[in-house]
């Protein structure tokens, strides 16, 4: 069940990564961050794109429900997601905060 107000995310990309993860904590300029590892290279915002839609993947949502609000042209991004369940915020802090297994 959405709660209605949507839910900002910041998040740590780490581009051009061997291996494509979610997990992890970042302290950067918008707080404890979420670190998103992606395959693509910080071209042309691909690297973006990439993690927008991992960011999707983890959370359990459609990924039109995730947009960039700042960050475009850097590693430490803030993300939305439109329309978040209750139980959102609990998922992101086990991924940033948590074990992944």
């Amino acid at each position: 069940m959405p709660t209605g107000d949507p839910l900002t995310v910041a998040v740590r990309v780490k581009p051009g990564a061997a291996r494509a993860r979610v997990g992890g904590r970042f302290d950067g300029p918008h707080g404890p961050a979420l670190v998103i590892a992606v395959n693509a290279p910080a071209v042309d915002g691909r690297a973006t794109e990439a993690a927008r839609k991992a960011l999707a993947g983890a959370l359990g949502v459609r990924p039109a429900a995730v947009s960039l609000r700042t960050g475009a042209a850097s590693r430490d991004k803030l993300f939305t997601v439109e329309r978040p369940t209750a139980g959102l915020t609990d998922v992101l802090r086990r991924l940033r905060d948590g074990s992944d297994g």
